[in-house]
């Protein structure tokens, strides 16, 4: 695992910025995982000003998202399709056919897992996936629990992930409490993956995801077990890992 030190979010979205892009630079054609949430929007942001300086072309590239909220519209702005093409999509020149999100209003679970892991399987894997960490390890919605989960599923949210949610939303009821996400073993398919970590309330889980056991408990501690990993945080998120 390679860790690279930032020394604020800005550095730290930068760092991953540059990496993301020189993947898209070295293959093109590439097909990249993606993420949701407040940590990866600086990453966006970055992205976004070099294609408008004209650095980057992402005529070519192929996106899948991590998760989608189970029966949240796409029109809905808590939606991630809403998130990824108001921070990403909308503002470079990728194909919005080669972008692709589980459907979260597809009712049969089941079915819609089964489609999303067979485009997955389809476009040849993923080439670098983007990901950030919940405070209790988790990554895409795999929530702590006895096993790894294994491909993309549906998932009952946690009440510290709904709470965690709530101020999204007009009241507790409106948040949605099941997800489709990528399975452990998805996320663990692809050929490389970026971690990026930002702030002190962080620095707890990066050290037990990443230098603790490797448990079900702390579902980011697999990452552990991939062989092309790099973690990008700034100082306070890796404040606590060992010298």
């Amino acid at each position: 695992m390679q860790i690279y030190k930032a020394t604020d979010y800005k550095d730290m979205s930068r760092k991953a910025a540059n990496i993301i892009s020189a993947q898209v630079i070295m293959k093109p054609n590439c097909v990249l995982g993606l993420a949701t949430g407040s940590t990866p929007i600086g990453t966006y942001q970055q992205l976004i000003e070099w294609y408008k300086k004209g650095d980057l072309d992402f005529s070519d590239v192929t996106t899948v998202n991590l998760d989608e909220y189970k029966g949240l519209p796409r029109t809905n702005d808590q939606s991630y399709y809403y998130f990824m093409h108001q921070n990403l999509f909308d503002q470079v020149n990728i194909n919005p056919e080669n972008t692709h999100l589980p459907n979260g209003m597809e009712p049969n679970s089941e079915k819609e897992c089964a489609r999303y892991e067979s485009l997955i399987h389809s476009l040849g894997g993923v080439d670098l996936q983007l990901l950030g960490l919940g405070h209790n390890g988790h990554i895409g919605f795999n929530e702590p629990g006895e096993a790894f989960e294994k491909e993309t599923h549906c998932i009952d949210l946690q009440e510290r992930t709904i709470e965690a949610n709530k101020r999204f939303f007009a009241s507790a009821d409106d948040v949605p409490k099941q997800a489709y996400t990528m399975g452990i073993k998805t996320i663990m398919q692809a050929k490389k993956i970026l971690v990026i970590v930002s702030g002190e309330d962080k620095a707890d889980i990066v050290a037990k995801a990443f230098f603790g056991p490797v448990t079900p408990a702390v579902p980011a501690s697999i990452l552990q077990m991939h062989n092309d990993v790099t973690l990008v945080g700034d100082e306070a998120a890796l404040s606590k890992i060992p010298r």
